[in-house]
């Protein structure tokens, strides 16, 4: 699946990825491969992505994450 986080300013990752936590606003939630359609308001912490064994993470400090058809967009501030 493709992970795509961008701000106003910048593109900080576009890639495909196995699996993404998400810093949600009601608390951090793992999207998979087939994830049902989702929106959901980011709160701050960290995106953690798995490309294969790595583990990557990027700080947000707020946002909103769109799940859709095997794509994650994350638009943060």
């Amino acid at each position: 699946m493709t992970l795509e986080i961008i701000s106003a300013f910048e593109v900080s990752f576009k890639g495909e990825v196995d699996a993404v936590t998400l810093p949600g606003e009601m608390g951090s939630f793992t999207v998979l491969r087939n994830h049902a359609a989702i929106i959901s308001v980011l709160s701050d912490g960290d995106v953690i992505y798995k490309q294969g064994e790595e583990e990557h993470s990027i700080h947000i400090k707020g946002g909103i994450a769109d799940v859709n058809n095997n794509v994650i967009s994350v638009c943060i501030y």
